[in-house]
C-alpha cells in the first residue's frame, strides 16, 4: 500500500500534477511490483519562506537515514 506525498512549491497546475502523480504510480508499479488499485500519490504544497521549517528540517536534516535521493542543495552553508 504504497502513499507518496510529494512537498513541492506552489505553482504547477492541476494538469502538471496529475501528469506527475500518474507517473510514479506507474514507476511504483512496474518497480515495487504491487497493483495500480494499491498506490495513491498526495501533493503537500510548501511555501518558499516556510520550506526549512515545514519540510527541510523535519524531513531531510532529522533524518537523513531515510534519504535514497539526497538533494543538492544545502540551505545552511553560504
Amino acid at each position: 500500500m504504497p502513499h507518496i506525498i510529494i512537498k513541492l512549491y506552489p505553482g504547477r497546475s492541476e494538469q502538471q500534477k496529475t501528469q506527475l502523480a500518474a507517473e510514479i504510480a506507474k514507476d511504483v508499479v512496474a518497480i515495487a511490483g504491487c497493483q495500480d488499485k494499491s498506490v495513491s500519490v498526495a501533493f503537500e504544497e510548501v511555501a518558499p519562506e516556510e520550506w526549512v521549517e515545514k519540510v527541510y528540517k523535519p524531513n531531510i536534516l532529522a533524518h537523513p537515514q531515510r534519504l535514497y535521493k539526497i538533494p543538492g542543495y544545502d540551505l545552511f552553508k553560504k
